[in-house]
């Protein structure tokens, strides 16, 4: 018996697909004793095993405990060159074939399937298997995710929606993610009536929760290229506030608060000593900052990164300096990672309440 297919896809980069994704498959499990995944074309990759795997196929089947190989899930990962290689010898038919060849493994005995794209429809197109051509493939019917907002999104997802059908693909829907719920209702009267003119359902609005987009200690230092020297086993602590030790120890102390890193040159030993001191008197009230990023490559004084890993409290080396490592932290999109166990949490449960989860599947 054919499962069930759900072809998500989206207007753009970091619309969501990755948080409904996950929290749809977590709640479908509730549901299904069969359920699969399967990113067919992925552009964001690491090695697993010698292959190259998309991020997102790794983190479903980790958190989801599937069953499936890798390489089904997803078969196809776009590397760099990809594109020139495949313009100088264009191979569709390889392509296609081994997108139909994952998808029965992973369809084989499931009763549902949920398909991620990659982007908006188009993504795809210099290789020709945009995001619209692998749902009719694969004969999945597609919901659109967008982001808050009314006339935008409506005219986002139109557009997308006019690719999907150009492609004999139906669209089932679409949800819209990221809006504040001081807004949702205005929000949710005028998309309905938007919509309606595109014959498109309204499937769920999600709610814009801050600790999805909040990175850990860990992911920043990835993203800056950056050494631990203390704190490992607190890395993982969630990070809302950055604060770049530009000014003195006095007034630093009045911007410390609550889950803010603090942002400053190995040698500011003054800002240091203030945010050391201000996480010890704070630490019982659980108020102390999360962690603190020395810049420049600048070690402080030995009695100083003695005191500091006294404290335990994380401390990330960075290369760069203050302006660049603060640009980068400000520029990176925190992703949910397996360790993640409260957002993993909180997609769960935001799918759960807010998503029309019987028109979805009907």
């Amino acid at each position: 018996m054919e499962p069930k297919k759900i072809f998500i896809a989206a207007t753009r980069q970091n619309d969501g697909k990755t948080v409904v994704c996950l929290g749809l498959l977590l709640v479908l499990k509730e549901i299904f004793k069969h359920v699969g995944f399967m990113k067919p074309v992925g552009q964001k990759y690491i090695l697993v095993d010698g292959g190259k795997i998309d991020k997102d196929a790794i983190l479903m089947k980790k958190v989801c405990n599937l069953k499936d190989d890798l390489s089904d899930i997803n078969p196809i990962s776009v590397e760099e060159g990809f594109t020139q290689k495949y313009l100088d010898s264009p191979h569709k038919e390889k392509l296609v074939s081994s997108i139909i060849q994952s998808y029965e493994r992973i369809s084989k005995g499931k009763e549902v399937v949920v398909i991620e794209g990659t982007g908006h429809a188009g993504v795809g197109s210099v290789f020709d298997i945009c995001n619209a051509e692998v749902a009719k493939i694969l004969a999945a019917p597609v919901i659109i995710i967008s982001i808050g907002g009314i006339g935008k999104p409506i005219d986002e997802i139109s557009l997308n929606k006019a690719l999907f059908e150009q492609k004999q693909t139906v669209v089932k829907g679409t949800i819209i993610n990221k809006v504040l719920p001081e807004k949702k209702a205005t929000i949710e009267k005028y998309l309905e009536k938007g919509l309606k003119k595109f014959n498109m359902k309204l499937l769920g609005i999600l709610p814009f929760i801050q600790t999805l987009s909040q990175p850990t200690i860990n992911q920043i230092c990835e993203c800056i290229n950056g050494k631990i020297l203390a704190g490992h086993e607190k890395v993982f602590r969630q990070i809302k506030h950055i604060i770049v030790g530009a000014m003195t120890p006095r007034h630093a102390l009045d911007y410390f608060k609550p889950n803010s890193l603090l942002v400053t040159p190995g040698d500011r030993e003054d800002l240091i000593l203030a945010a050391l001191s201000y996480s010890k008197i704070a630490e019982s009230s659980c108020e102390m900052i999360s962690g603190i990023v020395l810049t420049g490559g600048l070690y402080p004084h030995k009695t100083i990164l003695d005191l500091i890993k006294k404290q335990d409290l994380p401390t990330v080396l960075a290369p760069y300096g203050t302006y660049e490592v603060a640009s980068s932290i400000h520029a990176l999109v925190a992703k949910i990672r397996e360790e993640d166990t409260e957002k993993i949490e909180i997609a769960k449960n935001i799918v759960k309440d807010n998503i029309k989860i019987e028109e979805v599947l009907n």
